[in-house]
């Protein structure tokens, strides 16, 4: 789930980045640029955890 999230707010900051580079308009500002980049990276390493937590009590079982 954290990872489909990251993958959505990585995704909505790339399309937000390429609107502003071919239309030169800017929809949320450089701080909504550093907030979506943030939530996504922090996403993405709570999604990394919870794979490597599974991971440890996967193999703890067998």
């Amino acid at each position: 789930m954290y990872l489909r999230i990251a993958f959505l707010t990585f995704v909505l900051f790339v399309g937000h980045v390429f609107i502003g580079s071919v239309w030169g308009i800017s929809l949320i500002g450089d701080i909504g640029e550093l907030v979506l980049l943030l939530c996504a990276s922090v996403l993405f390493v709570v999604a990394i955890l919870q794979a490597e937590r599974l991971a440890i009590s996967n193999t703890e079982d067998s």
